[in-house]
């Protein structure tokens, strides 16, 4: 059984930064994709950036292209989504979320639980 936890969320003003980090447990088998999707309330949930199993950045939201990165820790158990240059257009849920291959569609098999990220004046 595969769990993600993010955490890092919190309130941040206007052009400030935050990394959330997903801490993934339990065992995959196979080469999964992580990613970080964005949900604002009554909202479908939007893809933001995915990372593959080696590390290596493979896609990026346009809206966050040059403002976010995404990476992984050297032991692979833990994602990060460093955000800087915070706009009010980012205040959502974040998720982390993990498939065999990358997928702008939020059709994952394994997701956290979300961190709130609110960028305020």
């Amino acid at each position: 059984q595969v769990q993600l936890v993010e955490s890092g969320g919190g309130e941040v003003q206007v052009g400030g930064s935050l990394r959330l980090s997903c801490a993934t447990s339990g065992t995959v088998y196979g080469n999964y994709v992580w990613a970080w999707f964005c949900q604002a309330p009554g909202k479908e949930r939007e893809f933001v950036a995915a990372i593959s199993w080696r590390g290596n950045p493979i896609d990026y939201a346009d809206s966050v292209k040059d403002r976010f990165t995404v990476s992984k820790d050297n032991w692979e158990t833990i994602i990060f989504l460093q955000m800087n240059n915070l706009r009010h257009g980012d205040t959502d849920e974040y998720y982390c979320a993990g498939k065999p291959c990358v997928s702008r569609k939020p059709e994952y098999d394994y997701w956290g639980q979300g961190t709130q990220v609110t960028v305020s004046s």
